[in-house]
């Protein structure tokens, strides 16, 4: 509601700030946030989405992840990484940690995107999320590319045993939004995690 891209939200404010009223403790009393994000960049109904692909590659994403509401039926919006929305998130929540999920899903795509930044209506460079609305809705992604991997990765259960670009892509991630990498989801089973630090252990 106050820091999102109001009117296109849920009636809620869904920081760790929040959880924290809801559960009836002080936010002093919380020690680690861990952030959940997922590999590539979704969304639910309207709103500004600066990284969507209108494309092949958007589709595939859909369909491979499986990017549909597990209610409704209603298909997710589907794009490249959005590092400036994962550093808001960091910034707000006061996230210590990132769990990265269905890096699998990217298996097979020969180059991968991460939006860095944004380019403003005005030609200005933004590396933070805009205020205005109008502003983030004219706004268009600034990307670097990485080369993708054709590896299966389901198995992999240490951050070595991943393809070197794949483990070029989640380091990547950590270095640009200043988040430690908690967990790796390298698939849709329970097991099939990749645990660098367990977030409930101190």
């Amino acid at each position: 509601m106050d820091h999102g891209t109001y009117p296109y939200v849920t009636s809620s404010n869904t920081v760790a700030g929040n959880a924290s009223a809801g559960a009836g403790s002080g936010p002093t009393s919380i020690g680690a946030v861990a952030g959940i994000c997922k590999a590539y960049t979704t969304r639910v109904g309207e709103g500004p989405f600066i990284t969507e692909l209108s494309n092949d590659i958007g589709e595939r994403l859909q369909k491979v992840g499986q990017e549909f509401g597990a209610t409704t039926g209603r298909k997710r919006r589907c794009g490249w990484l959005d590092v400036v929305l994962i550093r808001h998130s960091v910034r707000i929540s006061g996230i210590t940690g990132l769990a990265i999920t269905k890096l699998d899903v990217l298996t097979g795509i020969p180059i991968l995107k991460i939006c860095v930044g944004y380019k403003t209506p005005a030609g200005e460079f933004q590396d933070s999320v805009p205020a205005n609305l109008r502003i983030l809705t004219q706004a268009e992604p600034i990307y670097e590319s990485l080369e993708g991997w054709t590896e299966d990765i389901t198995g992999a259960r240490t951050l070595d045993d991943l393809p070197l670009n794949a483990r070029r892509y989640v380091e990547r991630i950590e270095a640009l939004t200043g988040a430690k990498l908690l967990l790796i989801s390298v698939g849709p089973g329970r097991e099939e995690t990749i645990v660098l630090k367990n977030p409930f252990r101190d």
